[in-house]
């Protein structure tokens, strides 16, 4: 859920970009986000 939360969050930024540079910036921020929700919820199932 958490993970929806956060790749939903994301939505915006990907609308702002103007350029394939600020396309990268912003999949790769998602990207992060997302690995990093899925690191808590692993680590929240695993306690």
């Amino acid at each position: 859920m958490k993970a929806l939360i956060a790749a939903l969050a994301a939505l915006p930024l990907l609308a702002a970009c103007n350029t394939i540079e600020g396309i990268g910036e912003d999949v790769e921020a998602t990207g992060k986000v997302v690995k990093e929700t899925a690191q808590d919820v692993e680590e929240d199932i695993t306690d």
